[in-house]
């Protein structure tokens, strides 16, 4: 080590007691040379914007924001520890602990210096739902205390159990490896209650201990904590303190109480940091940036998703963003299994039916229990992973129907356990098929684990049935999920206390048809998101076809949320002037009420997009003949009294109209019915966005539209072609449907890139790019946009896996829309929502407000 590198690591040290402008001054006095000082804030200044400009994990930051921290140095304890804890596991082995090292870095680095007399930081760090959001803010922690926070505060949820497991980690990881270093206020079987004695003790420059608090988001809890720290307040002033946010969404926005509880504590420290962590930030992203409240107006972190982690598109596929082309967006594994809609009554009673009510063990779920015990004896000749299996039965939030599920689960336990001892030839039969179907379904080989013979397994069956356990989890039940006694196999009946931030470590088989009217609320109650280590083929999720749906769609908001974030990142935004879109559903919330207060309602925007038809009514003639005609009447307006030029391409199986009147494709978004399921081609809103361009400043804006129709060439087949006016024919196309596909044909791609630059000269480009058809478009047509229209075949046969034949009443009408960028600044994009007032449903916590949850789940005493 030369000599500047060793002035430069004296002066690391230095900033672990003083802030960096401090230790530059005290090296002036050491009498360095003023150069050599200079160099050092250079090199110091540099480190720290790499730190803050580094693309993994993405932040977006406030202006002239100060950062400071460059990462951990030698005579740090804390995080040495947690590093080398989580090193010895082989599942942390390769990128995972550089990737938590980096994400902890970048958030302590954004985090104000301990040092500074006075601060209060507002960051929100978003990640996934189980994806280690714990293990993140345990390594900020750690790297923290080392860097001279003192006091440290997580306020760990609503419910006991994740108190409790957030607890007892943190104790694990964080305090016994190290455990001169700390001093826990709280247990893992008790919440906060005031300490004896002075709390001043607690605050003292002369404790070199840091102290930790996990306490669940409850009034009383919390109102004890803050009487108890308002006995201390000058000794507060000197102690930089750290609040920790776990499910920052939950209990902490837009509640009457809980909310100013929080800031009131927060306002006690006058050096204090608040950071949420969640996996469901829309609350969040929605208070006002003006008001004083908990908006991350320092800064914003996304997480990368971890390697091998199960998410929404990973089990339920999305549909593709602005640029993105349909067949390079993932369709989701093919876990996930229907419920029919009239076997929801069996397991889900109504809301007058609660008493007395008993859940019928068969078919889904019959089936749902049967593989769990399959995949859990699979995974035992396996022998890897986690030694935990566990199934979910969420049905409903009703503690009784959750008792109800008890006996008639144990004795269809009982009835099977008998049935595999006396080897009865119908049972393993239907165990057989069963686990042939679904080990066909989803190869193990091709997500790295090896498939089991069922013979294999068949030995392991009767010590899997008669391991498993029916545990009840819920506000009110004495037994809960207790991982800590050793491995079990257990089927978790629940509701709220399964659904926020608990892991159910192992999970399998989840069954579920659990009403919901939020997007955070049901992505919260997915606890089949997570990790998967030695048994990633054989997870499967039973739930009906409206909320696969749902989980769909949300899974697309997700990736426009974190694209969003990404991209501001880019641009150079601040938390204070962007603002993340969250597209709208037609029967979901965003977020509770309450919580969007401030939200703005408004419309669509499409500049540059291409946005197409996916879901189709099959079964519906009329519905059919109807897009039929319409279509046919816009090709014969165009050509009859529109005045379009008509480019024959019927040689290659094309029709291009050129410069279309924009009323006549106005006429067509009029008549067309597109499927509620395409969300992007809502024709109000088409019709809006093309309205409002024509009036835009820029002028003459998509007033001509070309219309192409995309078909095969004729063969001099009639049963083969498709006439949409005279002269204008072709043969029809082909697109068979998703296997999994029941309310609606999803054909998944209807128009490909070459399509979408149909009516362009694309010779000079070698490679057909989303960004080379915007950039062709931008320059040959700049003001005029693309529909095109295609003939399906209603049969539409196919060879394909995972395809079967549209089998439609009648043909099919295909509409895909390329729209240009506007010019110049483009102020369209904005935000609408539906009125939510009359629907039902079975959640009965998502009409209240979160104190009134919080006055539901009061301290139990545990």
């Amino acid at each position: 080590m030369d000599e500047f590198d060793a002035q430069y690591e004296q002066f690391r040290s230095l900033i672990k007691l003083h802030t960096p402008e401090q230790a530059l001054a005290m090296l002036k006095l050491f009498r360095v040379d003023e150069d050599i000082v200079k160099r050092i804030g250079e090199r110091h200044q540099r480190e720290t914007i790499e730190i803050r400009d580094k693309r993994q994990p993405g932040s977006v930051v406030r202006n002239n924001r100060e950062t400071w921290y460059v990462g951990p140095q030698e005579g740090d304890r804390c995080w040495p520890a947690f590093h080398d804890l989580l090193g010895r596991q082989p599942s942390w082995h390769g990128d995972g602990l550089r990737d938590l090292d980096a994400a902890s870095t970048k958030v302590v680095s954004l985090l104000d210096h301990p040092k500074e007399k006075k601060f209060s930081t507002r960051g929100l760090v978003v990640g996934y739902v189980q994806s280690g959001k714990t293990t993140n803010f345990t390594a900020l922690i750690a790297k923290a205390a080392d860097a001279g926070y003192k006091f440290f505060i997580v306020l760990a949820g609503i419910h006991n159990g994740l108190r409790r497991q957030t607890q007892l980690r943190l104790e694990r990881q964080l305090l016994q490896p190290v455990i001169d270093q700390w001093h826990p206020l709280t247990g893992v079987d008790g919440d906060f209650e005031p300490p004896a004695g002075n709390p001043a003790a607690f605050f003292t420059d002369k404790s070199e201990q840091r102290v930790l608090c996990v306490v669940k988001k409850n009034v009383p809890r919390l109102r004890k904590l803050k009487d108890w720290l308002e006995k201390a307040p000058e000794h507060l002033k000197n102690c930089p303190t750290l609040i920790i946010d776990d499910e920052a969404d939950q209990a902490s926005i837009a509640s009457k109480r809980t909310n100013p509880l929080i800031r009131e504590i927060i306002d006690l420290f006058p050096q204090g940091g608040y950071v949420g962590y969640t996996a469901t930030p829309f609350a969040n992203l929605l208070i006002d940036p003006t008001a004083k409240d908990l908006y991350p107006r320092d800064f914003i972190v996304n997480l990368p998703k971890p390697r091998g982690h199960f998410g929404t598109e990973v089990l339920f596929g999305r549909e593709p963003l602005d640029g993105e082309d349909p067949q390079d967006v993932p369709d989701g594994y093919d876990m996930i299994r229907t419920v029919p809609e009239e076997e929801v009554e069996l397991v889900r009673p109504g809301r007058d039916e609660i008493d007395g009510f008993s859940p019928e063990i068969d078919g889904s779920i019959r089936t749902a229990v049967l593989y769990f015990w399959l995949a859990t004896a699979a995974r035992r000749v396996r022998g890897q992973g986690v030694p935990h299996s566990t199934m979910l039965v969420h049905t409903s939030v009703s503690t009784v129907v959750h008792q109800s599920f008890e006996e008639p689960l144990k004795r269809f336990k009982a009835t099977i356990s008998d049935m595999i001892t006396a080897e009865e030839p119908e049972l393993l039969d239907e165990l057989r098929e069963l686990w042939a179907t679904e080990t066909a379904r989803v190869s193990a080989a091709d997500l790295g684990e090896r498939k089991v013979p069922f013979e294999e397994l068949l030995p392991k069956l009767p010590g899997v049935v008669d391991d498993c356990r029916v545990i009840l989890d819920n506000s009110k039940s004495l037994e809960r999920l207790d991982y800590e006694t050793g491995p079990i196999v257990a089927i978790a009946v629940g509701g709220n206390t399964l659904s926020r931030g608990l892991t159910l470590e192992g999970l399998a088989v989840s069954y579920f048809v659990r009403g919901a009217s939020t997007y955070d609320t049901l992505l919260q109650m997915g606890r089949w998101f997570g990790f998967r280590d030695g048994y990633a083929d054989l997870p499967r999720i039973w739930m009906t076809d409206e909320l696969r749906d749902w989980f769909r769609h949300i899974a697309t908001v997700e990736s426009e949320m974190r694209r969003d974030i990404d991209s501001y990142m880019i641009e150079d935004k601040t938390p204070l002037t962007f603002a993340v879109r969250l597209r709208n559903h037609p029967k979901l919330r965003i977020t509770a009420a309450t919580k969007m207060r401030d939200a703005v309602k408004a419309s669509a925007a499409y500049g540059g997009q291409r946005v197409q038809t996916r879901y189709f009514r099959t079964a519906d003639a009329e519905w059919l003949r109807t897009n039929q005609r319409a279509a046919g009447e816009l090709v014969e307006q165009a050509l009859r009294v529109g005045g379009a030029r008509h480019d024959d391409r019927s040689a290659k199986g094309r029709h291009l109209l050129r410069d279309v009147p924009y009323d006549l494709v106005l006429d067509f978004l009029g008549r067309y019915r597109f499927h509620e399921k395409s969300m992007d081609c809502d024709a109000n809103l088409l019709r809006r966005y093309v309205e409002r361009r024509l009036k835009a400043p820029d002028g003459g804006a998509l007033k001509r539209w070309n219309v192409a129709i995309i078909g095969n060439p004729l063969t001099g087949d009639p049963d083969a072609a498709y006439e949409f006016a005279p002269g204008v024919a072709v043969n029809r196309v082909i697109r068979a449907k998703l296997a999994s596909g029941h309310d609606a044909a999803d054909i998944k791609t209807l128009m490909s890139r070459r399509d979408a630059g149909v009516d362009l000269d694309l010779s000079g480009f070698e490679e057909i790019t989303e960004k080379a058809l915007k950039l062709a478009r931008q320059v040959q047509c700049p003001e005029t946009a693309l529909l095109t229209l295609y003939p399906i075949d209603r049969i539409s046969p196919t060879t394909k896996e995972r395809r079967v034949p549209l089998d439609a009443a009648d043909h099919v009408m295909g509409v895909g829309l390329v729209f240009p960028l506007p010019r110049g600044e483009d102020s369209e994009v904005e935000w609408y929502s539906t009125d939510l007032s009359n629907v039902v449903h079975d959640d009965e916590f998502d009409t209240m407000n979160e104190d009134e949850l919080a006055l539901l789940m009061e301290d139990d005493g545990r």
